[in-house]
Parts: C-alpha cells; structure tokens; sequence
C-alpha cells in the first residue's frame, strides 16, 4: 500500500489559522430544510403494484420510509438486502417477496411440494393485501391502550426502559457517509446494514447525475461549482478505471472467476469514492434509540443530519407516535430543543478550548496502531474467571492476591482450562476477559474503518474526516498501471477541501475520499478484541483492516502474552478477499 501526504505544512498552517477564528458554524436557518434533501429519484409503479405494495409501507414515493412488515423473518430478510441491492428495498419486496407468489410461476427447481406450498401461500398472500384495502396496518395496531400506555409512562414520568421492549425499521434510499456515520456512532439501540462498496457499482447515475449529495450552502461559500467538478472527476474517474482494472485482473488471475474479480476492482477502487456518496441504508432499533437519534440529529450543524432526523421523525411518528412524544412537546417544548442544541453543539464548546493548542493538527501519513493505555493485566484476567465459579466466595482482592502469586505455568493453566471447548472463532471467550481495557489509535482509510466502525461493543471516538493525513493507494493499482489517474483524481480534492475547512470544518467532510486516513480511537475490552481481532483477520476480510487487526494482536501479545495464545488469529497475507466464499455459502445451502 502506497502512502501519499497532500497538504503542504503552509497550508496546515493557514488552515489552522482560519479555524482559530471560528466560533461557531453558522449555516443554519438560511436554506429551508428541504432544500438539504438528497438526491433521489421514486420508482414507478403501476395501479395494480401500487395496490399490493403500499400497504407494506408508510410511503412508495419518498427517499426515507417505515416498512409496516411485521413478520421478523420477513422484513428482517428484505432489510438484508440492503447491502447488495442497487435498487430500492420497496421494489425489491414487490418482485421477490410478493410477485413471486401471489404471481407464481413453476421452475425446473421446484419440487411438487415446494410448488404447492409456493401456491398456498400465493393465496393466503393476496388474501391479506385484499383485507387490507380496507383495513390499513397503522389502523389495525394503532391501538388506543397501548399508546395511552406508553404516553402516560413514557412522556409524563420519564420510564424510558419500557421504550426498549419495541423497536421497528426504517429505511433510506440514500444518504452520505457522513450522514450514515454520524447515525451508526449512536452504537447502541441499533442494527444498521447498509449498501457495499464490494458488491455493487457505484458508477450509476440518476437523472444524468452521480450519486453524490451536494450541500446547498456550498452555493453561498461560491463553491458548488468546483465541488460538483471534483466530485464528478472521482466517479469519472471509478467508471473509467472499472472496466481496466477487471480486465487487468483477469489477465492476471485467469483462475478467478469473474464474479470474485469483479468483487475484487470494486473493492480495490472503493477509494475514489468521496464521503458525499449517496447509499442505501436500513436500521432496526428500538424506540429509546430512535428518540435519541432524532434528538440528536434535528439541531446538527449539517443541513442533511438535519433533514434526515426530521424525515425519520415524521416516519416513525406514523407507527410509533408515544415513543417520539417528547421530541416536539408542545409543553416541554423549550426543554426538548434545549437538550437538541446540547447534543449538536458540544463540539463547537470545545473549540475555544482547541485554539488554545500550539497545533490541533497534526498528520499521520501512513496507516498506525498505537497501544497507548491499557486498564490492567493478566491477572485480572484469571480473577475473573476464578471469581465466578461455583465453590468460589472470596473477596475480589484476596482472589488476585493469590492470582499475583501464582507461577507462569499455573496461570497458563487456568487460563487453558476456561477456555477448554472453544474450538471456533465465533464461540464467546466469556466475560472474564472485560475485566481489562485497552486503548488503540489508528490512522486508516477512511473505507476500511467502515468496517471496524461497526464494533458497537466497545467505546469509539473518532476525529471529523480529513485530508490532513493523505490517502492510501492500494498495490493493485500500482502495478496495473493506474496510479497515474487514480492519485491525479484524489489530488483534485485536497485543495477543494481545504478551500472548504478554512470556512466551515463540518461541511469539509464531504471533500474527503474513502482513500484518506482517518484518526480514531477504541477502548475495548479483551472479550471484544477477541471477537474484532479474529474476526477482521481471517482471509476472506479486506485486506486493509486485516492489517490493522493483525498489528493490534502483536501490540496485544507483547502486554497478555499467555491469553495471546488463545486468540485464533490469522497473520496470512492473501491477494484476493471473499475467495471461495460463494462456493462456501453454495454447499452449506444445499446441505440445508
């Protein structure tokens, strides 16, 4: 992996200047909300598709939406589709979920019993959207106890734990990254799946344009011109270098096929993708979550967080009116924004704290992990685990006082024998190992800590997206000749976001690419560096954060050398992610 640093110490400096005189970001209440919408262009449907769909969901014709699907299965498998579907969820519910039966027609693959139960539930199928034509799903559930329930327990005395006992889904045809992220840092409440670079091209346009937001107040700044030039240059750029690069690699690794090629160069030009990218994304969560989430998101300094917890609100408002009450309290109604404002704004209460640094900006320009605190050591490990066992009644010190005397050998031992049985990755190395902490920095691609960001169980802080600390080239593109224009395209973005940060650091995060790094923090505990490190290392995992993970472990040995041992880590290299993953998934399906 190439290493590339952009930005001249001179303009760090100018930049840093700029930013001591920014008090706060003020780009709210000039532009209507609506005009912060993203892109997004409705399916259209025919009478007869309108009929069997729309009682499925809150709407057919707007980018944010519920799905009234009850059944966990059901929409549970729809929202799976998110992350390899191009297209939106609804249609896909209508011509894989609903057509398919209430429309049936017999392949050489079924069986007579496959088919008769396709045709029984055909039925049963249209018989229910028959019913409600006449009987909506938000009036048969909008049941006035429970709603009186929850408004009196919930909005009148604060019981928020009962708000955890449901949950629902909601879907966004597309959004940027930095909005996504800004949702999925909540991390606890919800279960995001959204659409993958590696599974689908992103070189598609809606209406003559690329999938991109562009904030409206780049129109005051004098910059939307030169932004949309950038942007546009990037997914030129991808689409160009998509086809040469697969071709390249077919050139190279005949034994592929094509499917794992063409996974490979998406994968492999991920990086030219700005964070502006629109995506399809769906949650799961629960109704505290979903609260919070609107809460946190309706006084955003970015007019498209904004847009989207007003848009979620008035969604989720259609089904689960008493969870999102307190929101807009008309009583309350200068508490709620009070508590709004301190969520968007704590940010900018520290900026006057940050100017008081020599230099708040300081460049990594390769990818680093860095061990920089660690809560304990093995020894707390083996209390741990001796404190819950059956015949144990000791005092937590006395237990690691003994522990503190034991012999190498015997704390090898006690370790071996809690985890005795666990012979897959994916079996839970147990709750002892919480009992200690560490803390890693890492500076990576901004695409591959996608992927960690995902770890919900552990604590993640991370810095706004940058160009200060350059872009990663990745060795494919190098040897394939293409560096040339992959690099001439991310270099046409540094100085636009530059440009942008000297003026407004939130809405710089747009000018940014999946390439550049990114500094971000985890203060994890054992049990889940266990699960990210063995997880993220294994061969079918993305080549950049397998790094990551495999140099946490190192830094990890050398501090818990005896429970090291344990750990099922993978320190391979391996050209190609995902290979013989479809084979895998092929056989264990017809095993079922």
């Amino acid at each position: 992996m190439q290493r590339n640093a952009l930005i001249s110490f001179d303009e760090l400096t100018r930049v840093f200047d700029d930013l001591r005189e920014i008090d706060s970001i003020k780009n709210m209440g000039t532009h209507a909300l609506e005009e912060f919408a993203p892109m997004f262009q409705a399916d259209i449907y025919t009478q007869e598709d309108t009929r069997n769909l729309l009682p499925f969901f809150t709407n057919l014709d707007r980018s944010v939406y519920v799905p009234l699907i009850f059944a966990p299965e059901l929409v549970g498998a729809l929202c799976s589709r998110t992350s390899r579907a191009p297209g939106d969820l609804r249609y896909i519910f209508l011509n894989e979920f609903l057509y398919p039966f209430i429309k049936p027609e017999r392949d050489g693959k079924d069986t007579d019993a496959a088919w008769n139960e396709k045709v029984r539930y055909g039925k049963e199928l249209a018989s229910f959207i028959e019913f409600l034509q006449t009987h909506p799903i938000l009036d048969l559930f909008a049941n006035p106890r429970a709603r009186s329930f929850y408004v009196k327990w919930l909005a009148q005395y604060g019981d928020d734990s009962i708000a955890q006992m449901a949950g629902s889904h909601i879907g966004f045809w597309g959004i940027s990254q930095v909005a996504i992220k800004h949702i999925e840092d909540q991390r606890i409440g919800l279960a995001p799946i959204e659409k993958s670079t590696r599974y689908v091209n992103y070189s598609q346009k809606v209406n003559g344009h690329y999938l991109y937001y562009t904030d409206p107040t780049l129109v005051d700044y004098g910059l939307k011109e030169e932004y949309e030039r950038v942007m546009d240059n990037l997914f030129d750029t991808y689409s160009q270098l998509l086809p040469r690069l697969i071709t390249w690699l077919k050139q190279n690794f005949p034994e592929e096929k094509s499917g794992v090629i063409e996974k490979k160069a998406f994968d492999t030009l991920r990086g030219l993708l700005p964070s502006s990218t629109l995506s399809q994304v769906a949650f799961f969560g629960n109704g505290q979550a979903f609260e919070y989430l609107v809460t946190r998101s309706l006084k955003h300094p970015l007019g498209e967080i904004r847009w989207a917890g007003e848009r979620a609100y008035e969604e989720l408002f259609n089904i689960t009116p008493a969870f999102l009450r307190r929101i807009k309290d008309e009583i309350k109604s200068e508490v709620a924004e009070e508590y709004q404002h301190y969520l968007a704004g704590r940010g900018m209460r520290m900026q006057p704290f940050v100017k008081e640094f020599e230099n708040p900006i300081w460049p990594v320009l390769q990818p680093d992990v860095r061990l920089i605190e660690s809560s304990g050591d093995e020894t707390q490990i083996i209390a741990g685990m001796l404190y819950g066992a059956p015949t144990c009644h000791l005092p937590w010190e006395r237990i690691q006082a003994d522990v503190r005397l034991m012999d190498t050998e015997k704390r090898r031992a006690v370790i071996a024998a809690y985890l005795r049985g666990r012979s897959q990755r994916w079996q839970r190395a147990g709750r002892a190992f919480e009992h200690v902490y560490n803390r890693f920095e890492i500076v990576m691609n901004i695409g591959a800590y996608r992927d960690l960001h995902r770890h919900r169980m552990l604590s993640q802080e991370r810095q706004h997206f940058s160009c200060y600390h350059g872009y990663d080239v990745p060795p494919e593109i190098i040897v394939s000749g293409l560096k040339s224009e992959f690099c001439g395209a991310l270099d046409q973005m540094t100085g636009l976001f530059v440009r942008i940060a000297r003026i407004d650091p939130e809405l710089a995060q747009y000018a940014t690419a999946l390439a550049h790094r990114l500094r971000f923090m985890q203060w994890e505990n054992l049990t889940q560096s266990f699960w990210q490190i063995e997880l993220r290392t294994i061969p079918e995992g993305h080549p950049d954060y397998r790094h990551i993970e495999q140099e946490k472990f190192l830094l990890l040995e050398k501090k818990y050398p005896l429970i090291a041992e344990h750990m099922r880590v993978n320190l391979g290299e391996y050209d190609f992610a995902r290979r013989g993953q479809e084979e895998k998934i092929q056989k264990k399906m017809e095993q079922m």
